[in-house]
């Protein structure tokens, strides 16, 4: 059987291969690329250069200016859908701003993203402006837990999203909202770049440890602080030439058997003289970052 299985893999095509490799090290949540990235492109333009470059996946956006628009969600997110999945490849997890019930578009967005069998969904961001921290963040948990009523009726699973600066950076002031609401619907998006960025030494580590047992997806990036004449600096970078200790980070979570989705992100600057161009020059640094994310996992969910 064995035997059979290399021969299979070794005459398979290279794409075919690539689809395969995550099975094979015992990693088989999806591999997606953030359809941000690409915003000239149509769904199945979009989905053919994915598919491509040997992804399994897309996260797609459905917010303002991405490939999906809230307010046409009804109408439009089915045949986004459709088209990628024509391309046999799936979407795991939509993007979205939502960050209350009150939005006009949440119920739409969530309740076709349920319809489409959509897993996962990423809401929007919840800020500080830093008068009253306490009653910022009441408030803010207050819309987070109408926004995942909509979502757990819907049958879409939330995870938040820890980002640098923003109401949850470091997890400690919404994990006790989280802790509440049922496991089974709400989680953690958790973003490793910015759990480093947010706690360099250990406080990323504290934050993983928290959020392990409840992260429903990852986004996978890189950067590195830089000091300037102007001062410090967050600066983006392709992943492995950044702060992020990769080996520790995907350890942990197969310790946690997390299967995914992930997404991957290109934060970072890619130069292009025209749009043509830009779309090239990104596809090649999504192909590294995709080579490199998969040596990690086989890494870690092989070696063990």
């Amino acid at each position: 059987m064995n035997q059979n299985r290399r021969d299979f893999i070794k005459s398979a095509s290279a794409f075919a291969a690539a689809s395969m490799l995550p099975n094979t090290m015992g990693f088989n949540g999806a591999i997606c690329l953030f359809s941000k990235h690409l915003p000239a492109m149509d769904w199945t333009r979009l989905a053919q250069a994915v598919k491509k470059l040997g992804f399994s996946g897309i996260d797609l956006t459905v917010r303002p200016g991405g490939h999906v628009s809230p307010e046409r969600a009804a109408e439009d997110l089915p045949k986004a859908v459709a088209a990628i999945r024509a391309e046999s490849l799936s979407v795991p997890m939509i993007t979205t701003a939502l960050t209350s019930s009150s939005d006009p578009t949440a119920k739409p967005i969530l309740s076709t993203a349920g319809k489409l069998s959509i897993p996962f969904f990423k809401p929007g961001y919840y800020k500080y402006s830093f008068a009253d921290v306490r009653g910022e963040l009441q408030k803010a948990m207050n819309d987070f837990r109408s926004l995942t009523e909509v979502s757990k009726q819907s049958g879409v699973q939330c995870g938040f999203h820890n980002h640098e600066g923003y109401i949850g950076a470091q997890f400690w002031d919404i994990a006790p909202t989280i802790d509440q609401l049922d496991p089974k619907w709400v989680g953690y998006y958790f973003d490793i770049r910015h759990a480093v960025a947010e706690g360099g030494v250990a406080g990323w580590k504290i934050a993983l440890n928290l959020a392990a047992p409840r992260i429903k997806m990852i986004a996978v990036k890189d950067s590195y602080w830089d000091k300037t004449s102007k001062g410090w600096r967050q600066v983006n970078c392709p992943l492995g030439q950044g702060m992020v200790d990769w080996q520790a980070y995907f350890k942990t979570l197969r310790q946690a058997n997390f299967q995914g989705p992930i997404s991957l992100h290109l934060e970072y600057e890619i130069q292009g003289a025209t749009t043509a161009a830009q779309e090239e020059n990104t596809l090649a640094a999504a192909k590294r970052d995709f080579d490199f994310l998969k040596g990690q996992l086989q890494e870690a969910y092989q070696g063990a």
